[in-house]
């Protein structure tokens, strides 16, 4: 129950607040944010594990998640002046009504940092318990609840504050790719995983890797060029874990590494965020740098726990 209340508070605390996106000033909105993201991450983390599945169908349920919300959601990504801001940047195609690369920027940010992220950080924390189920039938119902709840309020209230909505169309391909990912989420087979002879990569590095790519993919900018550069290093970061999961010696802790990059890259990037979007008061780096500490603090926790863990 622990573990399901922290992703709970985790994903949105993660995925918009650490950003810096949105400010410590309105930290109350948590309220608002976590049935939707919390109740989003657990169902898809509830979804995997009891039916015996693993990261793979995770991912790609995390992935569905990624473009329901900017799409369905908050329809953030048909909205070009959506919070104010101007989308409609170089990589803008009248046709479908999308920015590229917003897109991609909105589609794996909440698939990686809203969603993945936040249930690889709270698992590691329970290693003991991270391939069980952490809620039952009735926790389950109380979730979908929660999530429809939060959807519905996240969905009037832009509603009320953009006025603005997609065209049909643009709502049905949305929900048919939507569809597709979970389809696909449940289509993976369970099976067991074959270790190559191939010995895993130094924690070290997977840490740094990770890093590394998330983070020139976190300041790429809007055009064209970045938008394949962005493509290239998802591919990139996507081979190098398929490749390294499977080869021998890769445990828990390496897992811990790969998310820890991920994490330290908006454990800087917060301020960069907030910074576009005009949170520049002293609340705001204040808000900044206590969310960064316990980012760290919560990755420093993270790796302590793989560590305790014999695989």
């Amino acid at each position: 129950m622990l573990s399901a209340l922290g992703l709970f508070f985790l994903a949105p605390l993660l995925g918009e607040y650490l950003l810096g996106n949105i400010s410590i000033r309105h930290i109350a909105g948590l309220i608002v944010l976590a049935p939707m993201y919390g109740g989003g991450a657990l169902l898809i983390r509830e979804a995997a594990r009891q039916t015996g599945r693993g990261w793979p169908t995770m991912a790609l349920l995390a992935l569905a998640y990624g473009i329901a919300e900017p799409a369905l959601f908050d329809r953030s990504l048909f909205n070009m002046s959506f919070d104010g801001r101007d989308f409609q940047d170089a990589t803008y195609i009248p046709l479908f009504g999308i920015s590229v690369s917003n897109t991609i920027a909105f589609c794996v940010g909440h698939a990686v940092w809203s969603i993945s992220v936040p249930i690889a950080i709270i698992e590691s924390l329970a290693p003991n318990r991270r391939m069980m189920p952490w809620v039952g039938p009735f926790g389950l119902f109380v979730t979908c609840a929660l999530f429809m709840a939060g959807v519905y309020m996240i969905f009037q209230d832009h509603v009320k504050t953009e006025h603005f909505l997609p065209s049909t169309m643009q709502l049905v391909v949305s929900a048919i790719v939507v569809l597709g990912f979970i389809v696909a989420a449940f289509a993976v087979r369970r099976k067991q995983l074959i270790r190559t002879n191939l010995q895993a990569p130094n924690k070290w590095l997977v840490g740094a890797t990770s890093f590394a790519i998330s983070s020139l993919f976190f300041v790429l900018g809007e055009s064209w060029w970045s938008v394949v550069v962005k493509i290239l290093l998802l591919g990139l970061m996507i081979g190098l874990v398929i490749n390294w999961s499977k080869r021998s010696g890769w445990r828990l802790r390496h897992q811990v590494a790969l998310t820890g990059g991920l994490l330290l890259t908006y454990v800087w990037g917060g301020f960069l965020c907030s910074t576009l979007v005009g949170n520049t008061a002293a609340i705001d780096r204040v808000g900044n740098s206590v969310f960064a500490i316990s980012g760290v603090i919560l990755l420093l926790l993270a790796v302590r726990q793989s560590h305790r863990i014999a695989e």
